[in-house]
């Protein structure tokens, strides 16, 4: 199976939850926590696709 698709849905879906977390405690989508979360769960989402695309 080709992982390159998987891999971009990991990074968009991770970066889009790690940058939505903040929000949960009452901060903004511009604070430094939502930036870092952001790349944060895009690695995650990106290392997840990657897995996912070895099974």
């Amino acid at each position: 199976m080709n992982s390159k698709p998987l891999i971009w849905i990991g990074m968009f879906a991770g970066s889009t939850i790690g940058g939505f977390v903040p929000s949960l405690w009452g901060d903004n989508f511009l604070s430094m926590w939502s930036v870092v979360l952001t790349a944060v769960g895009g690695l995650v989402g990106i290392w997840i696709g990657f897995k996912l695309s070895d099974l």
